[in-house]
């Protein structure tokens, strides 16, 4: 499926289900203390293989949170968090996080180059589109289709999302789309992209 026709059907399902952001943000502060131990109270990951949450689109945490719960997306310590939550928990903890502000990341020099060069042109030669063409010039997602605000994020955890879509060790995205580009990229490019990635806010204006 063209990406363009996915995230129109995306976007779709999103809309016709519109308790996907309807949580409380109240509620989901007091839910969030047990969080707090590996993404912070203030939603900044208190080291960098964990994710950033503060500031993610509650439609991406949401969809996270329900697939670490019903075995989708698995991993030895959110599976057994997620296990007891119930919906409700799911788009208040979702809002929780999508309403506090998103923090800056700082890229290093080393591969920032050829990071800039994926994220805005793609790879050519394998096939792959600009990172951009779905998570937006200055990587804020799409929080319609559910696609997540990467900008920020540290260098560590993006580029080991994208070997473990390489390896298929995550398989929750939709039509593979995230394991079909991972899988046609080296650790080099993965890397550079993942450290580009980390400071995008700063090279997006």
């Amino acid at each position: 499926m063209k990406i363009w026709a996915l995230a129109a059907t995306l976007a779709f399902a999103w809309l016709a289900n519109p308790a996907a952001a309807a949580g409380d943000p109240a509620a989901g502060q007091a839910k969030a203390a047990v969080c707090a131990a590996c993404h912070g109270a203030d939603g900044k990951a208190i080291q960098p293989s964990y994710p950033n949450l503060a500031g993610q689109h509650a439609a991406y945490i949401a969809k996270q949170l329900t697939d670490y719960r019903d075995g989708n997306r698995v991993n030895a310590l959110m599976s057994g968090q997620a296990a007891n939550l119930t919906d409700e928990d799911i788009q208040d903890l979702a809002a929780y996080y999508a309403a506090m502000p998103k923090h800056e990341n700082i890229a290093a020099e080393e591969n920032l180059t050829l990071g800039e060069d994926i994220y805005r042109g793609g790879i050519t030669s394998a096939g792959i589109a600009a990172c951009g063409a779905c998570h937006g010039p200055a990587g804020e997602g799409n929080p319609y289709a559910a696609w997540p605000v990467i900008s920020g994020q540290d260098a560590q955890y993006t580029s080991d999302q994208l070997k473990y879509f390489r390896s298929e060790e995550r398989a929750n995205d939709p039509n593979a789309m995230m394991r079909g580009v991972a899988k046609r990229m080296t650790d080099a490019e993965i890397d550079a992209v993942s450290n580009y990635i980390a400071g995008l806010h700063a090279t997006a204006e």
